[in-house]
């Protein structure tokens, strides 16, 4: 213990013991009193109302049973707790009539979220309360091994309370080690997924009541809407994506016979011959920019090639595309 002036000076906070104050209280309980030269080490002792003087000798000390110090120190703690609970009642009384009023305006059922921490945890309570059934979208082919790890965490305790999931990946999903392993953890009859060719951004739906969609394009802004007109939009929009995915369990249906090309190939062409560009169509599809040109540089090779313009002449002409896709 070191000194300041005349005031000593304490390592540690107002409601907590040193180690040289829970041996010198110790031999203090043992012995029934020290003297007062021995508290010396920890005046937190006397701070806490640990000990008090001998009444029949001022130069000695003797401790407080535990049982009636905790007492003591206790009450301010319980007079924070019943006030806090006061306070809590009284807004609860002041606010409690508003709630019919707010539930008639459209504007208060979206609540705009923005920051990352934000949207997560938001979107973590309203998974946690979720009790019959959980939809989710998700764009693109691959998924961090951590958020699926944190995902397989979360379906599994959603499973425990007995709601179901169903999930809609793109295709390229299929072939990633990483959602395979989280969709074996998850136990059979729990859980239905199903893949798309083409998907439309990121979509959560909670028991049919509570719907999160981004908000911007870095997704760190995101709509929580709770508008009953617009889930149920929302849901239908879900239901037409489901009806046209294939089951994970069931093969994506194979390529014209008449063409030597993939399924995703297919899939590039039809999306070339509609005019998008490579950024594009990697984007519709969930795979990346260099991937979607080696496809496209294999149709060339397959077709016979030398340029786009002609390619695209040939997507349909050999059928790999029909006339009327595009």
């Amino acid at each position: 213990m070191g000194r300041d002036g005349d005031t000593p000076v304490h390592p540690h906070g107002d409601l907590e013991l040193c180690d040289a104050a829970v041996r010198i209280y110790t031999e203090a309980l043992s012995a029934g009193r020290i003297p007062r030269a021995a508290l010396e080490p920890a005046p937190c002792l006397v701070e806490l109302a640990l000990v008090h003087p001998d009444p029949q000798d001022p130069a000695w000390i003797r401790p407080v049973p535990p049982s009636a110090a905790l007492t003591h120190l206790l009450q301010p703690v319980v007079r924070e707790i019943h006030e806090r609970i006061r306070l809590s009642a009284a807004l609860a009384d002041s606010l409690a009539p508003l709630a019919s009023v707010a539930s008639t305006d459209p504007n208060l059922a979206i609540t705009v979220l923005e920051g990352l921490p934000l949207i997560e945890t938001t979107i973590q309570n309203a998974l946690d309360g979720a009790q019959e059934e959980i939809l989710t979208l998700q764009p693109g082919s691959t998924r961090p091994v951590d958020q699926l790890r944190k995902a397989l965490s979360r379906a599994l305790s959603t499973v425990e309370r007995g709601a179901t999931l169903r999930h809609i990946y793109q295709h390229p999903a299929r072939y990633s080690p990483a959602v395979k392993a989280y969709l074996n953890e998850v136990p059979p009859g729990h859980i239905q997924v199903r893949t798309i060719e083409q998907t439309v951004e990121r979509l959560f739906i909670f028991d049919r009541a509570v719907a999160f969609i981004p908000a911007s394009a870095k997704r760190d802004v995101a709509l929580e809407i709770r508008h009953p007109a617009l889930v149920r939009y929302l849901i239908q929009v879900y239901e037409v994506l489901w009806a046209q995915a294939t089951p994970l369990t069931e093969p994506l249906r194979a390529a014209r016979p008449s063409a030597s090309v993939t399924t995703v190939q297919q899939s590039i062409a039809r999306l070339l011959v509609e005019g998008h560009v490579d950024q594009v169509v990697a984007r519709k599809l969930g795979i990346s920019v260099r991937t979607c040109r080696a496809h496209i540089s294999r149709l060339m090779q397959t077709l016979g090639a030398t340029s786009r313009t002609q390619l695209g002449a040939l997507l349909v002409q050999s059928g790999v595309v029909e006339p009327g896709r595009s």
